[in-house]
């Protein structure tokens, strides 16, 4: 948006009364509803001014351009450092939205709210995960160019933006948010910014209490590009100094940059400035009017907005027309160029999938037995020549997780010495960082126009639950892939068993869990999440096996998220027993005994609760009829999931222990998990009932 160089900033006394009208509108906003973060707010002012005026390539008129750069603002308490910034800018927020700051149903909540309010661009607030979702962010930047414009020089193809994050000592102290630099600069994401707020305040008062780290030394070993620049004379931001170094920051296309910059909270405030009060509490009546003194505004006036300082701040909807039409001209050279790419990029811009996508699903032949992660394999591989929007990798446990498409291409940059490394590769290698592997996803995502997933092994979803958490609060597509699924995975112990995870993560809003009885379900199960990618925005979390499971005939209410397997004998069934995974064959075992001892029994497979939920009534009533009151659920893990449905008379073959370190048919037959007992705890359920 800016054509300016580091030497011919354009700063006049209309800027600088600009980024003091963002400061009293953060005082103000935080002492109307008497709660907030004022302090990081008013000393960030400059700074999200310089991005959002002098720098940043956005459309306020428009806030889901594909060619816009993209800013997070990763610490998400200073909510007010972006609102201030979208109303002076032009986007779909005006004085009344500041004036409802943090109140029921405004457009300003407490930390900024992805889907909520136009411009923000990832929901932020645990601390860390912003900063991740920017790396991800950058890394679908140049996958997105990799589909659609590879051979463009450097600079020159319309998907070329720069992520710009604003991070701070908070953030840099969560663990996620080094995983994440880490992988960024062995990534070596020249298309990141980091603008650290290094104002050496928290809540506990001044970061000596727990932070001392020379931060540009630990970012230079993880391979960052580094400046750091320091304060004006009377204290305020140098905005010369900054927008020099952010220039040279975006100019820096080979590393991902940082730039340290001192700050004082709560500037120019008299008595709160440089207080960790000005954190996290308002200012009170007096220091906001004394502030209000010192910066040339009326103390006795509110949320007061010069004229001339609105007309100069929403020149940026010129420029950023300016912007997006000069993009949408290089787009459409690149169209005439580039025909059947331009028809990958409407149709993933669009959320569809090519037709006869569905024929290259594999079918797996009744009666063998696959591992549902093996299974799972299969499918991504098939799927890989027809989905190039779709990509994903591991925490270093692909061959585990059986999650790699493609083995000869490999998501790292140019310089790295392994002979399947490409900048644009498929496979991604997150390698042992967990949890900014979600965080990351989730930048992903939010992006837009690919399809991401990741795996690791279910029990280290703990590792990843704020991550995943944040995916189902902000609706985003992710797939995480968690295999070695229950105490089946045998002789690696309680450590890598799972018990609590699957009723954990089903705690979830919003987050599908999946666990498939057998390869077919798990073919149905990808195409569902497929599916849903556009029209039903929301994570999901495969549960697979490491061992074998038999493998049944395909079933379209596999996709239902419970279904009739097994039916019973009788009309109506005397018994239901409901399983998923691979306890769905002891289901199936257990049915045969007791219809053997003339018992109707069903069994229903539910590989997803969740989907089971969405579907009509009467669908759940005829799968699960309410007068079916013998009822068994087996699942191994904790039984918390199941009590709903087994009713009063119901028995659960569940596992409320840990683990232990043995193959998994001694595992499995020691804590009970036989056809033989899921049989008599059906035969319990029907006593219960006649009882």
């Amino acid at each position: 948006m800016s054509t300016q160089t580091p030497d011919t900033l354009e700063w006049t006394d209309i800027d600088r009364h600009a980024v003091d009208t963002a400061r009293v509108l953060a005082a103000d906003a935080v002492q109307q509803v008497g709660n907030g973060h004022p302090g990081t707010a008013m000393s960030l002012a400059p700074a999200a001014y310089t991005l959002f005026q002098k720098v940043m390539r956005h459309d306020p008129a428009d806030p889901e351009w594909t060619g816009r750069d993209r800013f997070v603002l990763s610490p998400g308490h200073t909510s007010l450092t972006l609102y201030t910034q979208l109303y002076l800018a032009g986007y779909e927020l005006g004085l009344d939205d500041l004036k409802a700051f943090r109140t029921h149903g405004s457009k300003t909540p407490g930390h900024p709210e992805y889907g909520h309010t136009a411009g923000v661009e990832t929901t932020t607030g645990p601390l860390g995960q912003g900063a991740a979702n920017a790396v991800g962010m950058a890394m679908a930047a140049r996958y997105e160019r990799g589909l659609f414009d590879p051979e463009a020089p450097a600079g020159e193809s319309p998907f070329d933006h720069v992520i710009w994050a604003i991070v701070s000592d908070g953030d840099l102290q969560e663990g996620v948010s080094g995983e994440a630099s880490s992988q960024a600069g062995h990534q070596r994401l020249g298309n990141l910014v980091f603008l650290y707020d290094d104002n050496h305040i928290s809540i506990e008062g001044d970061t000596a209490t727990a932070f001392s780290e020379d931060v540009l030394k630990r970012y230079e070993a993880y391979g960052w590009h580094t400046q750091r620049i320091e304060p004006a004379e009377n204290g305020d931001v140098d905005v010369h100094a900054l927008y020099a170094a952010l220039t040279a920051a975006r100019a820096e296309t080979g590393r991902p940059s940082i730039i340290a910059m001192r700050t004082i909270i709560a500037w120019p405030a008299p008595n709160a400035q440089n207080t960790e009060a000005a954190h996290g509490s308002a200012l009170g009546a007096d220091e906001v009017a004394a502030t209000k003194r010192v910066l040339g505004f009326d103390p006795e006036k509110t949320f007061e907005v010069a004229d001339e300082v609105l007309a100069h701040t929403r020149r940026a909807l010129d420029r950023g027309a300016e912007a997006h039409a000069a993009w949408d001209k290089q787009l459409a050279g690149w169209r005439s160029g580039e025909p059947e790419r331009a028809r990958l990029f409407d149709r993933v811009v669009a959320g569809q999938l090519p037709e006869g996508w569905e024929e290259s699903l594999p079918v797996f032949e009744e009666g063998g037995s696959v591992a549902t992660r093996a299974a799972s394999g299969k499918v991504l591989q098939a799927l890989g020549p027809v989905l190039p929007e779709l990509w994903g990798g591991s925490a270093d446990l692909a061959g585990s997780n059986n999650t790699t498409i493609d083995k000869s291409s490999s998501f790292l940059p140019e310089g790295n010495p392994l002979p399947e490394a490409s900048p644009y590769g498929r496979t991604v290698h997150f390698g042992i960082r967990e949890f900014s592997m979600a965080a990351e996803m989730n930048g992903v995502a939010l992006h837009g126009n690919t399809r991401i997933y990741g795996g690791t092994f279910l029990t280290f979803s703990d590792y990843m639950r704020n991550a995943v958490r944040m995916s189902a609060l902000m609706q985003l597509p992710v797939t995480y892939v968690w295999t070695h699924d229950s105490i089946g995975l045998g002789e690696d112990g309680p450590t890598h068993q799972p018990v609590e995870h699957l009723a954990a993560l089903r705690a979830i809003p919003g987050l599908n869990v999946v666990r498939p009885a057998d390869a077919n379900e798990t073919a149905a199960a990808w195409a569902e999440i497929l599916k849903r990618h556009a029209t039903h925005p929301a994570p999901h979390g495969l549960a697979l096996t490491r061992q074998g499971v038999p493998t049944y005939a395909p079933n379209p209410d596999a996709a239902k998220g419970g279904y009739v397997l097994r039916e019973s004998s009788t009309e109506t069934p005397e018994v239901i027993i409901v399983a998923t995974g691979s306890e769905v064959q002891l289901a199936v075992a257990a049915r045969e005994l007791l219809e053997a001892e003339g018992t109707g029994t069903r069994v229903v497979s539910m590989p997803s609760v969740e989907w089971f939920e969405e579907q009509p009534r009467a669908y759940r009533e005829g799968v699960l009829p309410p007068a079916v009151r013998a009822r068994v659920a087996v699942e191994a893990g904790i039984g918390l999931t199941w009590y709903r449905y087994v009713g009063d008379a119901g028995r659960i073959v569940s596992l409320e222990h840990f683990g232990a370190s043995a193959d998994a048919k001694t595992l499995f037959a020691e804590y009970g998990f036989t056809p033989e007992n899921v049989a008599a705890a059906a035969r319990e359920s029907l006593a219960a009932t006649r009882g």
